[in-house]
């Protein structure tokens, strides 16, 4: 067999959150673009790896870009819509999720995509990447996006990356430890989980989920006695009576010996192996303390076992030495403030707590969490370019959780939304660097994100602000982007910018009517005792939204007011999200 040659401007290597956000943005940008992905799903953390019920970016403020443009199809594609689960406001089908990526890959004749393959080789000449070969070919490109889950070509190339913790004496983060110990040795990265779907059958009997080798009930126990059966099920529901099982406390996150993920390819193999074994073993334990009627769920993923995920989800990744690296700093808000300082080179957003995994190991870490429209949600950051630019090499760009950034700070920038917007910002900067015969490290910032904030398909905020949760398409939404940008200093550190007074009129198609009696149990602490409709007289729901004028209706709403609020319900949370409020 002739081994092909093909020549592009962009490949993009590997079909995660990031790679797949990167190649659609090139080609969207009118560049020929080449993906290639190990897996036959594209979407990575949101899909292949069954993550399907994502952290973050939940306001409607950041729900823009690449990432808003999914979340919008997936309401329209996936029946009985996204209020599922409690541990996330999207839960949907993951196949749901592979078919919306397919689609617009499909959509792109400036894009090709090939499957199956893994890079074996990076060609390079002096400093410059040009070219990676596979089994079966080798692809030419002038930039090339490192889109692999564990940062495959930094290795391949011998591009400076991190691996494993920093000490507190490296960048003075607040959160770092001192000093090594039997922690740092024993989990150098955070923990993956290897996802799997289980699925309740009711009154029938589920097949039996037979034990996977090295089967120890006392690793499960007690890993849902302070929440019981019914919430731990429900954390991570999805339509169609199944359920995600990705769960931290005595689960299914697996780290023995997580270093072996870049030893050697054999090592790597016996990792997954126990990895996958793991989460059989979890789902074994929990039939066999729940009851027959839960089973592995069939059809989920392709293959042969199609209850699991067809790789694990991973946290943590070798991480670039980039031209700047992100800190806990960097992610932690201002003081006095909610939000963290505006990079100046900023691309991306987002708003996740700091959340590390780590097996029977709790690390304190400083706390970037607010209440805000009646629920817990994490303080505003932004990515700034230079994390996706290789300190000293060229041709290169990375877009997933191999950023340049600390093992503290990758708590939070390695969740789905934010890396969708990474991946996003890359396939942009790629495709501009084609443009004007530049280098990555030289492309001109302020180009880049006045191109990522009018996008014509999916327009990407760069500034967090709570309240500019309007259309990208009015002409308010684009003018306040560009004046942070141009006057970064002027960045309020309340995440409001108090020159936005439009209200955007919100469609309650969707929703159901309640009126009831408001409850404030404190602050952003909501509830609503239902008077009406008749037949939900007397239940008591929690109030939250995700609109910056509907947290402020909440918060001078007066006690024991009656109110009528239009929105939707989530049977999981027991929560009543809420698009519209009179009282």
């Amino acid at each position: 067999m002739t081994h092909q040659i093909y020549t592009t401007d962009i490949l993009v290597v590997g079909g995660g959150t990031g790679g797949t956000a990167a190649a659609i943005q090139a080609a969207r940008r009118g560049v020929k673009t080449l993906l290639v992905s190990e897996f036959a799903w594209l979407g990575g953390m949101l899909t292949s790896a069954g993550v399907s019920a994502p952290d973050g970016n939940e306001l409607v403020a950041w729900q823009m870009g690449l990432w808003g443009a999914f979340l919008q199809e997936l309401r329209q594609r996936q029946p009985g819509g996204l209020d599922n689960s409690w541990v996330s406001f999207f839960s949907y089908d993951p196949g749901v999720g592979a078919e919306i990526f397919a689609d617009w890959v499909k959509e792109l004749a400036n894009l090709q995509w090939i499957s199956g393959y893994v890079p074996l080789e990076v060609l390079q000449q002096g400093n410059c990447i040009t070219g990676v070969r596979f089994a079966d070919f080798t692809v030419q490109a002038q930039v090339i996006i490192d889109g692999t889950e564990l940062g495959d070509l930094l290795a391949l190339a011998e591009i400076p990356y991190r691996w494993g913790w920093e000490l507190q004496s490296e960048w003075r983060e607040p959160s770092a430890l001192t000093s090594y110990h039997a922690i740092t040795e024993k989990y150098p990265v955070q923990s993956p989980t290897w996802v799997v779907i289980m699925q309740d059958f009711g009154d029938g009997v589920a097949p039996e989920i037979p034990a996977a080798p090295s089967y120890d009930s006392a690793l499960f126990v007690g890993a849902w006695e302070n929440y019981g059966a019914e919430k731990f099920l429900n954390y991570g529901r999805l339509p169609g009576d199944r359920f995600m099982i990705n769960w931290p406390i005595n689960g299914n996150d697996y780290g023995e010996g997580v270093g072996r993920l870049v030893e050697s390819e054999i090592s790597k193999a016996e990792f997954l192996q126990e990895c996958r074994w793991h989460s059989q073993n979890f789902a074994h334990f929990i039939q066999n303390q729940l009851g027959c009627r839960y089973g592995l769920a069939k059809k989920v993923f392709p293959g042969n076992d199609t209850a699991f995920a067809l790789h694990p989800y991973y946290r943590e990744s070798r991480r670039l030495v980039g031209l700047t690296t992100i800190r806990e700093q960097d992610i932690l808000p201002v003081a006095e403030g909610r939000v963290a300082s505006l990079f100046p080179d900023a691309v991306a957003i987002g708003n996740y707590a700091n959340d590390h995994h780590y097996p029977g190991f709790d690390l304190p870490l400083q706390p970037k969490s607010i209440r805000w429209g009646g629920r817990w949600t994490g303080t505003p950051f932004t990515i700034p370019y230079r994390c996706l630019v290789p300190a000293t090499t060229d041709g290169l760009l990375v877009c997933e959780k191999n950023i340049s950034v600390s093992h503290i700070a990758n708590g939070a920038t390695r969740l789905q939304p934010v890396v969708m917007g990474i991946g996003q910002a890359a396939g942009m900067a790629a495709a501009m660097c084609v443009e004007l015969g530049l280098q990555p490290r030289d492309l001109p910032v302020r180009a880049l994100q006045e191109a990522l904030l009018q996008d014509k398909q999916a327009p990407a905020a760069i500034a967090p602000l709570f309240n500019l949760d309007f259309s990208p398409n009015h002409s308010q939404w684009l003018s306040t982007q560009l004046d942070y940008l141009n006057h970064p200093e002027d960045y309020p550190v309340s995440g409001y910018c108090p020159k936005i007074s439009l209200v955007e009129q919100v469609s309650t198609q969707n929703c159901e009517c309640f009126t009831g009696i408001f409850q404030r149990i404190d602050q952003q602490n909501y509830k609503l005792l239902i008077t009406e409709p008749t037949a939900e007289q007397g239940q008591t729901w929690q109030l939250v939204t995700l609109r910056s004028h509907i947290d402020e209706q909440l918060q001078v709403t007066v006690d024991e007011q009656l109110i009528t609020v239009w929105g939707r319900r989530n049977h999981s949370g027991n929560w009543l999200l809420v698009d519209k409020l009179e009282g």
